[in-house]
């Protein structure tokens, strides 16, 4: 990994993404003195500059000004606002990464002084957990150095994988969207575990733990999943018969159209802000 130095970075925005970023970049490192917030939301920015000790401001222009990293993690409505105000702020070789969703990279260099290296990001909700999953994307004036960077910071929230930009749209959908789509299943399989009579609590227990612990597998063995699959199922057995079903209603399928569909959305949304 590279060793080249983190700087100070600043966070714009506060919310759930925001929040996750700041203790990713704590984690990674900075020392708290090197690390802003700004947060619109006075109670908010209080809380999270009692809660990490960085200094909080009303203002992304104010905290972006001394930054060497700033990260903009506003809703995509307001990123367009946030640009105007830290453009005529930045300072050269300043990093802007963002992690709003589904505004390109080049909605950014349009807004930003020329030469402004740009890291796009696709996080996804796990990574407040320190377990996500995040796409990052160079610009045309980032470098390898700068996604270097940008990989150490996020380093604390998962697994941080280089793509290109014209990717981010599948990762969106694999793991940006991914982990509701575990929610739903998990909730399905607990709901199963109703039906046949066990209670709601142990149900739901039983089906986390199995996702956990097979999604452990997965990542500690290495095996290819369709291999972990015939292990489980026995010639004849209740696993098999269990898998006949879910082939005969369309749930491999349904993951597919799930996926493309939110893949297309996506790409709309580019549209639609861009």
């Amino acid at each position: 990994m590279s060793e080249v130095p983190l700087g100070r970075v600043a966070v714009l925005g506060g919310g759930v993404m925001g929040e996750a970023i700041v203790g990713a970049v704590l984690r990674a490192g900075v020392d708290v003195e090197d690390v802003a917030v700004s947060e619109r939301y006075a109670a908010r920015a209080t809380e999270l500059s009692e809660r990490y000790g960085v200094r909080a401001a009303d203002s992304a222009g104010k905290v972006a000004s001394r930054a060497d990293v700033v990260v903009v993690a506003v809703k995509p409505v307001d990123v367009e606002a946030a640009l105007a105000e830290i453009g005529p702020r930045l300072r050269a070789g300043t990093v802007v990464v963002s992690v709003a969703a589904g505004l390109p990279i080049s909605f950014y260099e349009e807004r930003l002084p020329a030469g402004t290296p740009v890291v796009r990001v696709m996080p996804n909700t796990p990574a407040t957990v320190g377990e996500g999953a995040s796409g990052i994307s160079a610009g045309t004036a980032a470098t390898d150095d700068h996604l270097a960077v940008v990989e150490r910071l996020l380093a604390a929230t998962g697994l941080v994988l280089r793509v290109p930009e014209r990717l981010l749209d599948a990762v969106t959908a694999i793991s940006g969207s991914g982990p509701a789509y575990v929610f739903y299943l998990v909730d399905a399989l607990a709901e199963a575990g109703v039906l046949l009579g066990l209670t709601r609590a142990q149900a739901l227990e039983l089906a986390v733990a199995t996702f956990r612990g097979a999604a452990t597998m997965l990542a500690e063995t290495g095996e290819h999943p369709v291999v972990l699959r015939e292990r489980v199922s026995s010639p004849g057995g209740t696993t098999v018969a269990g898998l006949r079903e879910l082939d005969a209603h369309g749930a491999r399928a349904a993951v597919l159209a799930a996926a493309q569909a939110a893949h297309d959305r996506s790409a709309a949304i580019a549209r639609e802000l861009g």
